[in-house]
């Protein structure tokens, strides 16, 4: 078990929840990370945890918290600060729950700190899965998978040899609008995008579980995680989250991993691994439930989940600009500038004007990443200064 971590994106659904399990296992918060945008509960979470490190994206909330807490606690803001709080000396585990491309220099900080991360942020490894994966086994670090599809996976495939693995099967909810008509989703705002049925999970990563965008970026981490070919990675819509996904394997049997959809059972077992201690969660009672339900996907309702497809297929710098342009898309869409229907236009049209490159150095990756997010800006008439 991890005796010391360092949590990103604290005041998070992800941060939150590895706080609330740090303190059922007694493990010690050595670095806290977040926006900045609700400093009273970080505030909150320093007093309790007492790290020796804070880092705030917004130097003002930097300076307030540092005023209400000891001077042997640092305070540091901006990418300097959530890097050095990523990389902090006394926690072995970095758990990176920053979400979007904003997490990736936190994450490359940790590796090349020699830290286990365990990683939530799932964009990290869309917009340069392969570096990422490659810097892992040059520093002799590990990746453990928050996210609990990944999670599921990595369990399915302990103790298992590589080359029996036929295919993965990511389960996905379905969203709010599995049941709504796709001719029904033009005018959806987003507080009803939001609202998912079943994981309590923040606004952005609850509108992509809406539009599958969500699904499709996993599909692309899992990818890369497992060194599985996309052809070889299928989606299942199961409405319940219990089987939060499976492994098929050569001979055609199959391993589920399942539990009541609570994020805090994948937290735990990355803060734990290869150990198992008691939980936090309720157990699973398969004759409440009584049944399970599967379909496939509707690839025309939800076109977000084929361009990740799409995007995955390219290759190269495409998956980055996939990543970036959903996430210009959907804050447009938070921020009621653009349609929901909007969403999936706006990316297959980034993705079509760009030209990849297939060096996935980071010069490349963030020029990308830049191109995409203005190329929407653009689209949408949003006048980039002002958006």
């Amino acid at each position: 078990m991890a005796d010391g971590i360092a949590v990103l994106g604290s005041t998070g659904s992800i941060g939150r929840q590895t706080l609330e399990v740090a303190g059922h296992l007694g493990v010690r918060v050595r670095a806290l990370a977040a926006a900045g945008n609700n400093p009273g509960l970080l505030l909150e979470q320093a007093k309790r945890f007492n790290p020796d490190i804070i880092a705030v994206t917004d130097s003002g909330a930097a300076r307030v918290i540092a005023g209400a807490l000891p001077r042997k606690t640092e305070v540091l803001h901006g990418l300097e600060g959530l890097c050095a709080a990523a990389s902090q000396s006394g926690a072995p585990v970095t758990v990176a729950g920053v979400s979007g491309a904003a997490g990736l220099p936190a994450v490359i900080s940790a590796i090349k700190a020699g830290k286990t991360v365990a990683l939530a942020n799932k964009e990290a490894l869309v917009m340069a899965g392969r570096m990422i994966m490659g810097m892992s086994r040059e520093y002799k670090t590990s990746i453990l998978p928050v996210d609990g599809e990944h999670s599921a996976i990595f369990q399915c495939l302990q103790g298992q040899d590589g080359k029996a693995v036929k295919r993965l099967i990511l389960t996905a909810s379905g969203g709010p609008f599995l049941e709504i008509p796709a001719a029904e989703l033009e005018d959806i705002t987003p507080e009803q995008a939001s609202a998912h049925p079943v994981w309590n999970m923040g606004a952005k990563i609850s509108i992509d579980s809406s539009t599958m965008m969500n699904k499709g970026l996993e599909v692309i981490e899992a990818s890369m995680l497992f060194g599985v070919g996309t052809d070889r990675i299928d989606v299942l819509i199961h409405p319940q989250s219990i089987i939060h996904s499976m492994v098929e394997f050569t001979d055609n049997s199959t391993l589920a991993q399942m539990g009541v959809p609570d994020m805090r059972i994948p937290i735990q077992y990355a803060l734990t691994y290869p150990d198992r201690l008691k939980g936090l969660s309720n157990a699973l009672d398969l004759a409440e439930l009584g049944s399970l339900t599967f379909a496939k996907p509707d690839l025309h309702k939800f076109p977000c989940l084929s361009l990740a497809y799409d995007a995955a297929r390219t290759g190269g710098t495409m998956t980055a600009v996939c990543n970036a342009a959903n996430e210009a898309a959907v804050s447009l869409f938070s921020e009621k500038k653009v349609r929901y229907a909007e969403i999936p236009v706006l990316i297959e049209r980034a993705m079509g004007a760009h030209v990849k490159a297939d060096d996935m150095n980071l010069d490349n990756i963030y020029a990308a990443d830049r191109e995409a997010r203005e190329f929407v800006l653009n689209a949408a008439g949003c006048d980039i200064r002002a958006c």
